[in-house]
């Protein structure tokens, strides 16, 4: 019997000025991490023509580091450090919100369609109130036989990143020639979890279809990935040890108490100096309100239960 947990996406409206929708794979019921990774969207290939692509204004975020990689397309991210980068495919864009930090994105004309995907990751105690900061890092492709891979962080298929992270972690595309398996020796430690971009992938035997994600816990030192199929598929793989710490997850904010995210949601709605300013966006809402807090307090949970829904991304 496989140890494959499949955990299905939900697709959720973003929220600004030109809603487009996504795939929420992370937090679900069933599964709410992957490591410390507590977030994935998944998006496109999305006809910019047809939709308008993506605008989102000025947010915050706290407790968290933002990561996001492109296949198709391109985004214009501005932060209040005073980053201004373009985010291009096969490029890490990596974002820290510990103390705090506010940020939007847009994306350009360059290209007729957007596609890829953002991840969060939760900071742990020890580092959930450091300066917020900005990390680009373009990884160089790794040719075994049957598969190129690309290495976000961590290290795989006898690569590794030089990008910092607060607890281990793994990160990485993998694309997979047609009619191919690939063989990966990974840390019995970590649990991991494979998304499908395209697809259909086999993980350790287990068909997962595009939008899925197979959930693995600790404990393999291999992992096998199949393509069945006539034409090339793509998966992003992540990984880390099990996240122990109690997670509460609310809108873009990551904390640990009700007090916390309310103290946060004040301080955004008031303009605190915690988040900083964002010079230059040039849509219509000049920075995201924060939605009403709900009527029961919040709770800290290790699997919280879709928290992740009410997100403006990002």
């Amino acid at each position: 019997m496989s140890d494959v947990e499949v955990v299905t996406s939900r697709e959720v409206p973003l929220g600004g000025a030109r809603a487009m929708t996504v795939r929420r794979t992370l937090p679900q019921r069933i599964r709410s991490m992957v490591g410390a990774w507590c977030f994935v969207d998944h998006f496109g290939p999305d006809d910019l023509a047809r939709t308008g692509g993506m605008d989102v204004p000025p947010h915050p975020h706290t407790g968290l580091q933002t990561v996001s990689w492109l296949f198709d397309g391109e985004i214009e991210h501005r932060d209040s450090s005073g980053v201004q980068a373009l985010v291009r495919p096969g490029e890490l864009n990596l974002l820290t919100g510990g103390y705090g930090v506010a940020h939007s994105e847009v994306s350009t004309a360059t290209a007729p369609a957007l596609h890829g995907v953002q991840l969060w990751v939760a900071l742990p105690d020890h580092a959930r109130h450091v300066p917020r900061g900005f990390v680009h890092h373009v990884p160089s492709p790794v040719r075994p036989a049957t598969a190129t891979v690309r290495v976000l962080v961590g290290a795989l298929a006898g690569d590794s990143s030089p990008v910092a992270t607060h607890t281990p972690l793994l990160g990485a595309e993998v694309v997979l020639h047609p009619r191919a398996e690939l063989i990966l020796d990974v840390q019995p430690e970590f649990e991991h979890g494979v998304l499908v971009d395209t697809g259909p992938v086999l993980l350790d035997g287990v068909q997962l279809a595009r939008a899925e994600l197979g959930y693995l816990p600790p404990g393999a030192n291999r992992l096998r990935l199949a393509n069945p199929g006539d034409r090339p598929a793509r998966v992003m793989l992540l990984g880390g040890p099990p996240f122990t710490e109690p997670v509460l997850m609310w809108w873009n904010f990551v904390g640990r108490s009700h007090d916390e995210i309310a103290a946060f949601r004040d301080e955004w709605e008031s303009g605190s100096e915690r988040f900083g300013r964002v010079e230059g966006y040039r849509g219509p809402v000049q920075r995201l309100p924060a939605p009403p807090l709900p009527s029961v307090r919040l709770k800290p949970r290790l699997t919280p239960p879709g928290a992740g829904d009410r997100s403006a991304w990002g």
